[in-house]
């Protein structure tokens, strides 16, 4: 920039740079002058086809707000609007798919594999929305609260017949005639078994998962086991599906494996609940939910005569 005290300035204060030719905006500070350069052409046009733009936007498209909606604009189009011919769109796109999950059993979704694919992936889109806030995002639940479902361990059975009955009548609902019900006596809290006897209980049964080595409070503790237990978890205390009870004989624990944890469930029995999700869903996603939850890694296989 050109020292202003050096050149007269034109009429408003304005002069022409020697250098360039440039008028200046005709301020200056401390001798340092601004020159008024024009914008490109290129970039004005471009600035007023944006106008244009905006202009003809408006008048064809919701734009302008009001106190209760918005303009509608010339051709009426919404976002709602569209959202609602998408959804339209791929509701009757499935429809077909999710009439034949409802006609096939699900015992025979395995033998159709673009279907149970199908089922699978509508199934993980309803547990998402459904199951994951008590049994987490992977299925794997809660320690104390809530059942790992990625895993082997079924307490009222893992086939896709067996799961999907679960899912549809729950555990312990009330008002479902057909709801998976079980009870476990509280042995401790309604002087069933002294203290002494449940701590040979419990060394009995870690004995039976491998926990702790046989002693002679374990000794003790199998006879109190057959006298009390074996009816509902069996002699050998690997579960009973009938009753809901669960293998005691292997290392998966849903309240805990330590010592404390198993004298507290003998002590006063849990009775979780799970809802009935056939008062809530309709058939065809309760039957894609037990398929996904089959396909987590401990789905068993349907045979008639039961699972094996």
């Amino acid at each position: 920039m050109a020292d202003a005290n050096n050149v007269p300035a034109s009429a408003g204060g304005k002069r022409i740079d020697e250098a360039t030719g440039t008028s200046t905006v005709g301020h200056e500070w401390d001798g340092i002058e601004e020159l008024d350069t024009p914008m490109p052409r290129w970039w004005l046009w471009t600035f007023y086809l944006t106008i244009v733009f905006a202009i003809g936007y408006m008048v064809v498209y919701p734009a302008v707000p009001l106190l209760d909606r918005a303009t509608a604009g010339l051709w009426g189009w919404t976002s709602r609007g569209e959202l609602a011919r998408e959804t339209k769109a791929a509701n009757d796109g499935r429809a077909g798919l999710l009439r034949q999950i409802a006609a096939t059993p699900i015992e025979q979704l395995p033998g159709k594999p673009e279907l149970m694919q199908a089922a699978v992936a509508g199934g993980r889109a309803a547990f998402r929305v459904n199951c994951v806030q008590c049994h987490g995002a992977g299925a794997a639940g809660v320690a104390g609260l809530y059942p790992n479902l990625a895993d082997d361990d079924w307490l009222w059975g893992g086939n896709l017949v067996e799961i999907e009955r679960t899912i549809t009548h729950g555990i312990r609902q009330p008002g479902d005639d057909q709801t998976r019900t079980s009870l476990m006596p509280s042995f401790g809290r309604d002087g069933m078994l002294t203290a002494a006897q449940i701590d040979d209980v419990v060394s009995h049964v870690r004995t039976l998962s491998g926990k702790e080595q046989p002693s002679a409070a374990s000794a003790r503790g199998a006879q109190t086991f057959a006298d009390n237990c074996a009816a509902c978890h069996g002699p050998a205390g690997q579960g009973g599906r009938p009753f809901g009870a669960p293998n005691l004989a292997d290392q998966i624990w849903l309240y805990g494996g330590s010592r404390e944890t198993i004298a507290a469930s003998i002590h006063s029995a849990h009775a979780g609940v799970m809802p009935a999700w056939g008062q809530r869903l309709d058939p065809v996603t309760i039957k894609m939910l037990a398929a996904y939850v089959h396909s987590l890694g401990g789905g068993e296989e349907f045979d008639a005569a039961g699972p094996r």
